[in-house]
């Protein structure tokens, strides 16, 4: 468990910093591996896929951890403030609390702009269904939507896991996170090969994923928004979701901006339907990733200051 004032440190390089661009990242290094690894474990029967899958993911979640104490030590070993300064920068390099809000305005800019092409093209950044033609309220969705989830994996269960273990442990989740994104998909490629990777994303998030409803709620309390409704629309939609964790961001988000999020995506060609939540009070625009965006700020400083707070709680005794 780090000191309040490491964790501290740690947030606010990530809040100044953020991930510059160009700058060498652990998850593009964990992306190599994974990429790396996957042709030439991804074969076989399905029961080797399966026990080859779980052997990487419990090979690059522990590395990770192992790594990260490593480098601490290695830099505390040559000076104190070296191991200090060395678990800041690497606190900081799991979360993406400037970097999410950032990705959001890449695409609000050009809505505003009245720029649908662009903001189909840089949607189809950070989402995997098909872009090319998505209506205005289609980009607004689908940005919400990355919004909401990814305070979870970007921000609160990092911030979650770095308050119980530090750096190393964070990374460690950084891993388990890289891992489902790439290989954690039910389709024929990863439906065996993915599967323990995205149980243990699952794993990893649930306690956050529940965390999520109260900060965003609070955050929607100091935004004057509803939480009369967020907590209604969650309390009715999230376990609809796909996934036992997503749900519970998507809908409180939902319901605190009035908005529908769901529907039809298209992946590959192939339509999916994805359970509604919350209710369309209101066409969806632009404005509503200005919200969102304002939204997950407030909720990322608000599960910042609890956790603080409970660390500092925690080294008094």
């Amino acid at each position: 468990m780090p000191s309040p004032r490491l964790f501290l440190s740690g947030f606010l390089l990530d809040q100044i910093v953020g991930d510059p661009q160009g700058w060498p990242h652990p998850v593009i290094g964990m992306g190599k591996v994974i990429s790396w690894a996957e042709k030439k474990l991804n074969c076989g029967t399905n029961r080797a896929k399966r026990r080859n899958g779980a052997l990487l993911t419990l090979l690059l979640v522990g590395g990770s951890f192992i790594l990260t104490a490593s480098i601490i030590a290695g830099a505390a070993y040559l000076h104190p403030r070296l191991g200090v300064l060395a678990e800041v920068i690497l606190m900081s390099l799991t979360l993406a609390g400037k970097s999410l809000p950032k990705a959001g305005s890449t695409i609000l800019k050009p809505l505003q702009r009245g720029d649908l092409p662009e903001a189909r093209e840089k949607i189809g950044w950070f989402v995997s269904r098909d872009t090319r033609n998505l209506s205005e309220a289609e980009v607004v969705r689908a940005t919400v939507e990355t919004l909401a989830e990814n305070y979870v994996d970007g921000i609160l269960s990092p911030l979650f896991y770095m308050a119980i273990g530090g750096a190393p442990l964070a990374m460690a989740f950084k891993a388990v996170s890289t891992l489902d994104s790439m290989i954690g998909y039910k389709n024929e490629r990863y439906q065996d090969f993915g599967w323990f990777a995205a149980r243990t994303d699952d794993w990893a998030n649930y306690i956050p994923a529940r965390l999520s409803v109260i900060f965003l709620l609070g955050a929607g309390g100091l935004m004057k928004l509803s939480v009369k409704q967020g907590y209604q629309i969650w309390k009715r939609d999230a376990s609809a979701h796909p996934s036992p964790n997503g749900g519970n961001p998507e809908s409180v988000t939902a319901g605190l901006l009035g908005i529908q999020l769901g529907g039809v995506n298209i992946y590959h060609g192939e339509v999916h339907h994805r359970a509604e939540m919350g209710d369309p009070l209101h066409p969806l625009t632009w404005r509503d990733i200005l919200a969102c965006g304002r939204l997950i700020r407030i909720a990322t400083w608000l599960s910042f200051t609890v956790l603080l707070l409970a660390l500092i709680a925690v080294n008094s005794f």
